[in-house]
């Protein structure tokens, strides 16, 4: 019967110190204890019964046969590495399936995903819009962004924004028939309420102002019509600012009033735990971090000194 294969841990364990001829040089390199490197060692020569290692002068030297053995596997080893970074290198390039809501592909992603493929031009992306997450990836997927609380099991996520909600309308409504000058004004107009009307309801409740009627006005599934039915002066929609900004730059959509509400939820960019450092993932995260950051330095203390937690 052939004898079963040492545990690759305990070869690791056994190269890396004789490479290094230190058990303590080689528990540094692996991130593990002294005593775990000792204890992976002891568990080869056992399994192999021979005797790997001699200690002589406070020195550590191989044994003859830790000395044929040492320059069978360091070879191995080198070729598992290269290996590795071959592959890597593959999954620098390619294609990139991006899975994201319709809305914030439409007002945020896509307008920047040029300044991606110049700076990228070997990796391919894809959009899916999905109209809701699972919370978990399908085998056509790299990566998703998905709205939430960042806790999705088995995904690693990167929180985007830092996001808020602020009332958002067009310009007409300031000068209309009933102009638009102030919170009890609101009275008077039409609420577009995005997915629910609770949110209408917390940044009511947030600011202090009882009384209300939170219960009219229409309810639009996806935030990109809300922005749109705001943009059309049909009514006072309380918009998410990283969705509303290209509108509010623009000037299709002013801020009435900075009475804002923090949201405990935020977008995030995730991906399987496996898989956050392959070349393309790693360039698509980096990027986004790096759009996000522009956006929070010109962006995030233009109307929202005052947020309130929702």
């Amino acid at each position: 019967m052939a004898r079963r294969l040492p545990p690759l841990n305990a070869l690791k364990a056994f190269e890396t110190a004789a490479r290094h001829l230190s058990f303590t040089k080689a528990a540094e390199e692996m991130f593990v204890t002294q005593a775990a490197i000792s204890h992976q060692i002891k568990a080869l020569e056992d399994h192999l019964g021979l005797k790997l290692f001699m200690r002589k002068n406070r020195s550590l030297l191989l044994t003859e046969e830790g000395q044929s053995f040492f320059l069978d596997i360091k070879e191995i080893f080198l070729q598992l590495h290269e290996a590795t970074e071959k592959l890597l290198a593959r999954g620098a390039k390619g294609s990139l399936t991006v899975s994201l809501q319709p809305s914030f592909a439409i007002q945020w992603l896509v307008p920047r995903l040029s300044l991606f493929s110049e700076e990228h031009s070997d990796i391919d992306v894809r959009i899916k819009a999905v109209d809701s997450d699972e919370g978990s990836l399908t085998d056509d997927v790299d990566v998703a962004i998905y709205y939430g609380r960042g806790n999705w099991r088995n995904l690693h996520a990167d929180k985007l924004h830092t996001e808020y909600l602020l009332p958002v309308c067009s310009p007409l409504l300031l000068n209309g028939s009933k102009p638009l000058k102030d919170v009890t004004d609101l009275r008077h107009h039409t609420l577009l309420h995005d997915g629910s009307r609770q949110a209408w309801k917390d940044w009511f409740v947030s600011q202090g102002f009882k009384n209300f009627n939170v219960n009219q006005g229409p309810i639009f599934s996806h935030t990109a019509m809300v922005l749109q039915a705001a943009i059309h002066g049909q009514g006072v929609a309380l918009a998410h600012n990283v969705m509303a900004r290209p509108d509010i730059n623009s000037g299709r959509l002013i801020v009435p009033f900075h009475h804002v509400l923090l949201s405990k939820d935020s977008h995030y960019l995730v991906c399987r735990e496996n898989q956050t450092e392959l070349g393309k993932i790693v360039a698509f995260r980096q990027w986004m971090a790096k759009q996000v950051e522009l956006d929070q330095q010109d962006f995030a203390e233009q109307h929202f000194n005052n947020a309130t937690p929702d």
